[in-house]
């Protein structure tokens, strides 16, 4: 039984906290509880101790603990984990949004404007909006993030904003070759020289991983493939925008380079999705970018039909998808994208993980890093069935308790 009844902080050094009282516990352990794939417990506990998950099961079988949490009768499920993201940039694009809405297609040329913003400002700058949007993501149940670089596009800018990025998070990603930089327009080869060159020297001790955006008005295959292929020399594994504006050999050289993550995946053929189902290369799909630029919605259901692995994340950035919320995002997936409640879920936490090759997080079986979100909700659904409602009451990061009850 439990030793005693007062609120911890998520456990510390030689404590532990047992959170009782759930009503439905989403572990991502299909060897858990119900044996489906979010392995869900009812009635249920789990325990903490130091930055890990130590226990879970039936709440009648808790282990004694140093601390307890009453849950109240509501879920809990694994923090978020959102593995694309653009976080450190400046300035603001609302007019450019104003007018998408009014019917001008969106397009990649709007990244110039950032650039331009991003380049002027200062790196305290660009920390504070980092963690700006980082606090806002984490209120709403993120407790993994990635974000990458791409608003600076000189050596110095790309550099600096990784470093930004690496004072927030692990999951670091060089993206010069976000858009062909304003200054070599009509030389992109020599662009694509830069990238892989020079700048890929200055960013690579910064990063984990490397990007491209494989698209009209971007890089095409062959640059595409030249600058992943040069990031991995350095030892940054590759991840790439694929598909998101019409169809194109990003998905394909995403398999074929075994990327992490093909992220948008809008328009494909069957061709791709074959390929998606065959390799290791996990299909993040962001519909805030479709949200927000009324583009179609990418096929979840054709994907996961197939049997590949399908990640959901919001794609935060000031232009195409200016959100920071999971749980929008796992609405718009189950309203829109063919996915169950059940499917948008795993999609947005173990996913993830996946999408990041991590195996610490995604999860609350014992072992697994203890990120988890405590819903105002008996459920999970309530996610997809309530959008739009705050519905997070509490959240712990690595063992910590960083949004209070509510």
């Amino acid at each position: 039984m439990v030793q005693s009844s007062t609120y911890g902080n998520g456990g510390g050094p030689g404590g532990s906290t047992a959170v009782v009282g759930i009503s439905s516990l989403v572990t991502n352990d299909p060897a858990q509880g119900d044996g489906s794939p979010l392995g869900v417990i009812r009635d249920a506990a789990l325990v903490i101790e130091g930055d890990r998950v130590v226990w879970t099961g039936e709440g009648a079988r808790v282990p004694a603990t140093d601390h307890v949490v009453d849950a109240g009768g509501r879920a809990v499920v694994p923090g978020f984990v959102d593995s694309h993201s653009h976080l450190v940039f400046a300035g603001d694009r609302t007019e450019e949004f104003a007018a998408r809405m009014s019917g001008r297609p969106y397009s990649a040329g709007g990244i110039r404007t950032t650039v331009a913003a991003t380049r002027a400002a200062s790196d305290e700058a660009l920390s504070a909006n980092v963690a700006r949007y980082l606090a806002e993501a984490l209120r709403q149940g993120t407790t993994t993030f990635e974000t990458k670089s791409g608003y600076g596009l000189t050596v110095e800018d790309e550099a600096r904003a990784l470093r930004v990025a690496a004072a927030h998070t692990d999951e670091v990603t060089y993206l010069g070759a976000h858009i062909v930089a304003p200054e070599y327009a009509d030389d992109p080869a020599a662009y694509v020289d830069l990238v892989t060159g020079p700048m890929l020297d200055a960013c690579a001790p910064h990063a984990r991983w490397v990007d491209v955006f494989c698209e009209r008005g971007a890089f095409d295959g062959d640059a595409a493939r030249a600058i992943l292929t040069a990031g991995r020399a350095k030892g940054l594994v590759p991840r790439i925008h694929a598909n998101q504006l019409g169809h194109g050999p990003g998905v394909q050289l995403a398999v074929e380079l075994d990327a992490a993550s093909a992220d948008h995946c809008t328009h494909l053929t069957d061709a791709d999705v074959d390929a998606l189902a065959a390799g290791n290369t996990v299909a993040t799909l962001l519909p805030g970018a479709e949200f927000s630029t009324r583009a179609p919605w990418p096929d979840a259901r054709r994907l996961l039909d197939a049997g590949v692995t399908v990640a959901l994340s919001t794609d935060c950035n000031p232009g195409s998808s200016f959100t920071s919320s999971v749980p929008f995002c796992v609405a718009l997936a189950v309203r829109d994208m063919g996915m169950t409640p059940d499917e948008a879920l795993w999609a947005a936490t173990a996913g993830g993980a996946a999408a990041l090759r991590r195996e610490d997080v995604g999860r609350l079986a014992p072992g697994a890093r203890a990120d988890l979100v405590l819903l105002d909700a008996p459920s999970h659904v309530h996610l997809a069935y309530r959008p739009g409602v705050p519905l997070v009451a509490g959240v712990w990061r690595a063992g910590e308790q960083v949004v209070p009850l509510g």
